[in-house]
């Protein structure tokens, strides 16, 4: 099987057995430091703030189920964390759960005039996120967000 054709089906994979855990996965690295195969997950609730322990069971748990189903055939190391407050947001889930947040987003054009705005969510819609700002709400379409990050005072 091809990289890309493992990487897509242990992303599906993981994905899946979250979801029935009640968790989200936040980011799936694959790739090769030195050497050694590195399966690094960034994990959280839906709500935020899984613990380290929680952490601890989930790679005991994931790392039993990849052995038993044998989708891996190098050795490897897999670590599972928390993506930390300052994660960077992606999803509608990831806004949604910002909403009366501050936030900075790094837009690919121009809105007002400004390719970065910060502002506090006030919604996430199906098209973009709302957000009040200084001057007023805003509508920031998702296909405009290049990167956005909650700002943690």
């Amino acid at each position: 099987m091809r990289r890309e054709e493992i990487i897509t089906e242990l992303e599906n994979f993981l994905n899946d057995y979250l979801r029935t855990q009640g968790l989200d996965l936040v980011e799936f690295i694959y790739r090769y430091e030195g050497r050694n195969l590195i399966l690094r997950l960034l994990v959280d609730k839906p709500e935020g703030g899984i613990t380290i322990d929680e952490c601890a069971e989930l790679n005991k748990k994931i790392s039993g189920i990849l052995d038993e189903k044998n989708l891996i055939q190098d050795r490897y190391t897999l670590e599972i964390s928390s993506p930390g407050l300052d994660r960077p947001l992606k999803t509608k889930n990831d806004f949604s759960r910002c909403i009366n947040k501050r936030v900075k987003f790094f837009l690919s054009e121009a809105i007002n005039g400004r390719i970065e705005i910060g502002g506090i969510i006030k919604e996430s819609q199906c098209e973009g996120v709302s957000i009040e700002t200084g001057n007023g709400l805003i509508l920031i379409p998702f296909s405009r967000i290049n990167r956005a990050k909650q700002i943690i005072i």
